[in-house]
């Protein structure tokens, strides 16, 4: 009988360290007992903004802590199992503390990438926009399998997906496409995918069946809300409505509800046709425009964003962050990273977390094939 592999407990002990390191857990429970302080405070609630903020910041801060002393709380359980274990060894025995071993780690590398968004708006709904880009019909078509994609990825995650505009191809797929996806760490997640996307394979619109390459873009941004304050003067503001197309039911489609809000000091342009009143589709596209203002403002005041945001560009050659090739091999690489998997279709069925996880946690590209780039 085989024997398994040893648990490597002082590693397990390192990566605690540097989690206590990195959470700081005396700085947070002081900040915790702050804010509970003031929640028991009678007058607590006479502001409903702030106290929801401060509402959030307590869970924010208790899904740091709790998580961080279960962890703790099962290596130790663990090393009691695997002492027991020695003592008494039998494959059931064994066979239960692998798999607990394996269960804490990757409840520990979980915990881990969640810690790495430690920024306050990686916690954020996202707000993705998709765009074709080199390639024609081909494009228009990826990007509708990238939609596709990342709608998978979302259910995967537990997110909520809401279409907030769309523009079909003029033969096929779509030229752009809006969604805001919904849950805890969605834009800390989503901001890994920020790129150009490459795509190689036989065209389906060409009845030679050549090799065609495509190319489609996904930009992301934090949804803004109440916490964070964004002024926007109306006389500003150029706001047009027209009929909504593509996707949609009939009450949408037939009615001048889709409503475009443009910033005339920026040019930013924001859309929205999902909802029947025109009233909730301009709600909604002010606050995609809100966002974008809000992440404009970032990236100027911090000059290494642009390691996450990426240049403004052609969407095309020498820009992807990452190559899907269906022919004449299958491989998807991410090209800032090295991390790569032959199953494409699990990846284009929305399995990315790999390829996230690699990113957030700042592992650098290795043998990178150079007509990947």
């Amino acid at each position: 009988m085989a024997t398994a592999e040893p648990i490597d407990f002082q590693a397990l002990d390192n990566r605690l360290v540097q989690l206590r390191r990195f959470l700081d857990p005396d700085k947070l429970k002081s900040r915790l007992a702050e804010i509970e302080a003031r929640m028991a405070e009678g007058d607590f609630w006479n502001d409903s903004q702030k106290a929801q903020v401060a509402i959030a910041e307590s869970n924010q801060i208790k899904a740091k802590l709790n998580p961080a002393k279960e962890l703790e709380g099962r290596v130790a359980d663990l090393k009691a199992l695997a002492e027991l274990t020695a003592e008494d060894p039998s494959p059931a025995g064994e066979k239960e503390l692998a798999a607990e071993a394996h269960s804490v780690e990757a409840a520990l590398a979980a915990f881990e990438i969640k810690i790495l968004l430690s920024d306050p708006i990686d916690a954020k709904n996202a707000i993705i926009s998709l765009h074709a880009g080199a390639g024609g019909t081909e494009a228009c078509d990826w990007a509708n399998m990238m939609l596709r994609m990342y709608q998978r990825f979302a259910e995967r995650e537990g997110f909520k997906v809401e279409v907030l505009d769309i523009l079909s191809g003029e033969e096929a797929g779509i030229k752009t496409a809006t969604l805001m996806v919904k849950g805890e760490y969605a834009y800390g997640y989503l901001k890994a995918e920020r790129g150009v996307h490459r795509l190689v394979r036989m065209s389906p619109f060409n009845s030679q069946g050549k090799r065609q390459t495509s190319f489609a873009s996904l930009d992301v941004i934090a949804e803004v809300t109440d916490d964070i304050e964004i002024e926007i003067d109306e006389k500003d503001l150029r706001v047009d409505v027209y009929r909504a197309g593509g996707h949609g039911g009939q009450g949408v489609n037939t009615t001048d509800s889709a409503v475009r809000v443009t910033h005339l000091p920026t040019g930013l342009v924001a859309t929205c046709q999902n909802e029947r009143s025109q009233i909730k589709n301009k709600a909604s596209a002010l606050g995609v425009l809100k966002s974008r203002l809000y992440e404009l403002e970032k990236d100027k005041k911090r000059a290494e964003m642009e390691k996450y945001y990426g240049e403004k560009g052609e969407i095309g050659w020498g820009r992807q962050i990452r190559s899907y090739v269906l022919q004449p091999y299958q491989m998807v690489k991410d090209l800032r990273t090295g991390e790569q998997t032959g199953d494409v279709q699990a990846v284009l069925d929305g399995d990315l977390e790999k390829f996230i996880e690699a990113f957030l946690r700042g592992k650098k590209r290795t043998d990178i094939d150079p007509d990947d780039e």
